[in-house]
């Protein structure tokens, strides 16, 4: 009697996985091992490209050691988005320290997270980019269940469940 193939990560199927992420240095920036494993539809650009690339083709159980380079990962560093903006569009600009992340509401209306570069009387010096632009990063992913996405799901353009978006 034959088993059930094991079903492979591939576009619209739902993926849970773990993943621990460190920087060129090997420092450790991010993990998700000691919370719920994270839920991704494949093929809708809810994760980096590199780690949806590595995911392709691996069945739970499998683990899988990626390095991600800009292009693939969180883009290259853009110097056109680092401004200088009035603290008036701020929730609360006496807060604002370099180094922190916040964030910057348009006159559209829009939100837009930033991080703080520099704190003057009047303005604030910003930069756009995400805080892991530019690098070089190294994932290693553990895949704890692989399932076809519902039809809902695929509507939606992402997972629902634990560790995806609840409705």
């Amino acid at each position: 009697m034959k088993g059930l193939e094991p079903m492979l990560i591939a576009k619209d199927t739902v993926v849970r996985f773990h993943y621990r992420l460190t920087g060129q240095d090997g420092t450790e920036l991010q993990s998700s091992f000691e919370a719920e494993p994270i839920s991704a539809l494949i093929g809708a650009g809810n994760i980096i490209p590199g780690v949806e690339a590595a995911l392709m083709g691996l069945e739970a159980g499998a683990t899988a050691d990626v390095e991600v380079a800009p292009e693939d990962g969180y883009g290259h560093r853009n110097p056109g988005l680092v401004h200088r903006v009035p603290k008036k569009y701020f929730a609360n600009p006496a807060r604002l320290k370099p180094g922190m992340t916040t964030i910057l509401k348009t006159e559209q209306g829009q939100q837009h997270q930033v991080t703080v570069v520099k704190v003057g009387m009047s303005v604030v010096d910003i930069d756009g980019n995400h805080p892991l632009a530019g690098q070089h990063l190294k994932f290693h992913v553990q895949v704890e269940d692989v399932r076809a996405a519902s039809a809902e799901e695929l509507a939606h353009g992402h997972a629902h469940g634990p560790g995806g978006h609840q409705h």
